[in-house]
């Protein structure tokens, strides 16, 4: 499992008043048909964050998928990109202690107070790396979102490791800095 999503994990208790498992049984109760269902009633009704929100409702829908699981499968056949994807969240967890990374089926978001990076083998050769980056203008290598649609407003395109250089770090820190 992700280190810091096991230390969010270990600090629910604390931080939250119940553990993962009383939250799931909370949820299980309710039964939401959407993953934005169950988010914002756990901070309406119970004043979570919307990063132990999400990781709470993502967790307790892939019951049977660890977050290590999750990341296996999306990987599966693109093991030539795990590099890469490590790279990437090294560099993440790097720029803070408040970073939650939250594997789901297809994507890895990365969240501060929102999610300002998400990280997605899009083919076997290639991570598509989704930001948020509101009123800025994309370039050649900062696209549009496109197939991300909503959820980010950019996107950038990585092939191999060398293309995680210092310019891509800026736009990652820089996302990071107005996700909160």
């Amino acid at each position: 499992m992700d280190k810091a999503l096991q230390t969010m994990i270990d600090n629910m208790p604390e931080k939250t008043g119940k553990s993962l498992d009383e939250w799931k049984a909370i949820l299980k109760e309710k039964s939401f048909t959407k993953h934005s269902e169950g988010v914002n009633f756990l901070k309406t009704e119970h004043n979570l964050t919307h990063g132990f929100a999400n990781t709470i409702v993502t967790l307790s829908k892939e019951e049977n998928n660890s977050p290590d699981d999750l990341v296996g499968a999306q990987y599966k056949g693109k093991e030539n990109l795990i590099p890469m994807y490590k790279k990437l969240i090294d560099y993440v967890t790097s720029l803070g202690s408040d970073v939650t990374i939250t594997p789901k089926k297809g994507s890895v978001s990365i969240i501060r107070k929102r999610q300002f990076v998400l990280i997605k083998p899009a083919t076997k050769t290639r991570i598509d790396l989704g930001f948020k980056l509101k009123d800025k203008p994309t370039t050649d290598r900062l696209e549009n979102s496109g197939p991300f649609g909503t959820m980010c407003t950019h996107r950038v395109r990585l092939s191999e490791e060398s293309e995680i250089d210092k310019e891509l770090k800026n736009w990652i820190s820089e996302a990071y800095e107005k996700s909160i």
